[in-house]
């Protein structure tokens, strides 16, 4: 099935661009988007899935307002014919110029929330290197690229019949697109094949951070025990600069724990150290304005509300909701990917990004002893 990307001269395989080399079903593309305004009163989360081996595509969208009422609006649609265009019902994202500028749009629709948002890149993207991977029982389950950037945002959010106007002085943006053969929900899902082991326990944290001089990427893994199994980070500086900036060597993240809603792991505040493999070092105290829960929008293993990203829901469906993010037992159902929109501070700089962790069962470190 010949699509509008067969036109470009970017072929790499002797086929054409409908399906990727495998046929495994985990083959996932997936943008993520991030915007917020500088006090935390608005934190916008949005994506879209592509599963070509699944023969669909789905998106999502979270909207946390003033640390109290988070909307959720999620769509899937069946990906053919149409292919070769990214949007999912009133979900749409367009590539205005690569690697600058990007615009991600939800039309008016039921639920109430509806947004029209541009990205404008202030630095370049960060290919993660070296990318995840993970071979279990002999069989790959892990193998993805994926590009971070940062930048600020213009446009407007409008939230029943209120709109809130995205001014780029006050209001920050990060995003990220991954591609390869991932772990996902579904695959937790699917019955008939050995269950996968259960670790003693686990810690990812990744992080997208942007001062006005520079901004760092980084994606750290780590056993239970605190050794890191998978690592990549690197700094990035302003276009105008013409610069490329180290890798980082690690990081060492010392963190605190809310403990408001017993059971709940979510960092409120801490430090991270910041080592560059040119032998620099860089301590940034992080200051949550607000958390945003996107495991609600398909990013859980635990199938909220009856759906999770990749899984097959028709050849068209939308649902929407809205939580008390105040509550403890909505907090403790939605929680598990939580995303933090911080400000930063390193020194005398003051800046702003995003920081997400999860942990799961034992990691003594921060005192978790089991499950």
């Amino acid at each position: 099935m010949l699509t509008k990307y067969d036109e470009m001269m970017c072929h790499q395989i002797v086929s054409t661009f409908d399906h990727p080399v495998t046929s495994a079903r985990e083959w996932t593309e997936r943008i993520w988007f991030m915007a917020h305004d500088i006090k935390g009163e608005l934190i916008l989360v949005t994506g879209f899935g592509y599963y070509p081996n699944r023969n669909i595509m789905d998106a999502f969208m979270c909207l946390a307002v003033k640390g109290k009422t988070q909307h959720v609006i999620r769509a899937s649609r069946e990906l053919r014919p149409r292919i070769d265009e990214v949007s999912v019902g009133p979900f749409s994202w367009d590539v205005i110029e690569p690697m600058r500028k990007v615009a991600a749009k939800l039309a008016e629709n039921e639920h109430g929330v509806s947004y029209d948002i541009r990205f404008d890149a202030t630095m370049p993207p960060h290919d993660e290197e070296p990318p995840q991977f993970y071979r279990v029982r002999g069989r790959v389950i892990e193998d993805i690229r994926r590009y971070f950037q940062v930048g600020k945002p213009t446009g407007w959010i409008k939230v029943h019949g209120q709109t809130h106007t995205i001014d780029p002085k006050s209001w920050r943006t990060y995003r990220d697109h991954s591609w390869g053969i991932r772990r996902g929900a579904m695959e937790f899902q699917e019955t008939g094949v050995q269950p996968g082991d259960i670790p003693t326990g686990f810690l990812y944290t990744g992080a997208c951070w942007q001062f006005d001089a520079w901004g760092v990427n980084y994606h750290v893994r780590e056993d239970w025990d605190s050794r890191v199994t998978n690592f990549s980070g690197a700094y990035f500086y302003p276009f105008a600069l013409h610069k490329e900036g180290p890798c980082l060597a690690s990081i060492d993240h010392q963190l605190t724990f809310r403990t408001d809603v017993p059971g709940v792991r979510q960092p409120n505040g801490g430090r991270v150290i910041l080592n560059g493999a040119d032998g620099s070092v860089k301590e940034v105290t992080i200051r949550p304005l607000g958390v945003i829960y996107i495991g609600t929008g398909g990013y859980s293993y635990a199938n909220y509300r009856g759906f999770t990203h990749g899984r097959w829901m028709g050849s068209s469906w939308m649902d929407g909701f809205t939580l008390d993010i105040t509550d403890p037992n909505v907090i403790r159902e939605a929680t598990y990917l939580d995303e933090l929109a911080c400000e930063l501070s390193c020194g005398d700089e003051i800046g702003y990004g995003m920081t997400e962790m999860t942990v799961i069962g034992k990691y003594p470190k921060y005192g978790y002893q089991g499950w």
